[in-house]
């Protein structure tokens, strides 16, 4: 059977973290940002955790 490639936009969109979770940049934060208040922006910064629902399927797609 012959090796399975990597997914690259998976590979890019997605961080693994010492424990084998995986990060993901926040929804929200490219345009339209005048109507957005500081406080939310703020928050958009911040990488949140993917779902472990998720977890198993992209790991395998990016080849982690």
């Amino acid at each position: 059977m012959p090796k399975m490639k990597t997914k690259k936009s998976i590979k890019k969109r997605v961080k693994v973290t010492g424990t084998g979770k995986l990060m993901r940049c926040k929804q929200g934060r490219r345009h339209i940002l005048t109507k957005k208040t500081s406080k939310r922006k703020r928050h958009l910064k911040k990488q949140a955790l993917m779902d472990e629902s998720f977890t198993k399927k992209y790991k395998r797609l990016a080849c982690l």
